[in-house]
């Protein structure tokens, strides 16, 4: 698991190759990940918006974003989490991905930006 803190926002990653929506002889290969995102700030925070920067094994890049995370904009109390899986498709053995949050302080509608840590998507026995 990979974890990073910015800006009082713990974010944290654990990556899942998925082998039964995945296919070798037509490049395909999908991963899911589980993002857990903690407000260690003494303000209740809304996640507003993400970016993605999403890298093959062959340097192909996309970019990805939007409104909020799996279709909502939730709110994280102080000192509580929010968490939610998600999944990315490429056409190599390898990716990495990262990025950022936009959330908004709810006591003074500050926005602010907290880092995803980039994170790699690995085929199980690609690196061995």
């Amino acid at each position: 698991m990979i974890s990073q803190v910015s800006a009082g926002i713990r974010i944290s990653v654990e990556t899942f190759f998925q082998p039964d929506h995945s296919s070798v002889a037509r490049q395909e290969f999908m991963f899911a990940y589980r993002i857990s995102i903690e407000n260690n700030n003494s303000y209740p925070v809304q996640l507003m918006r993400r970016y993605w920067m999403i890298i093959d094994a062959y340097g192909q890049t996309r970019e990805v974003e939007g409104e909020g995370v799996v279709g909502v904009q939730p709110v994280i109390p102080p000192g509580q989490q929010y968490q939610y899986i998600s999944s990315c498709n490429f056409s190599t053995e390898l990716g990495r991905m990262r990025g950022l949050y936009q959330l908004k302080n709810l006591n003074t509608d500050r926005i602010f930006e907290a880092i995803i840590p980039a994170f790699d998507m690995v085929v199980p026995g690609k690196l061995n």
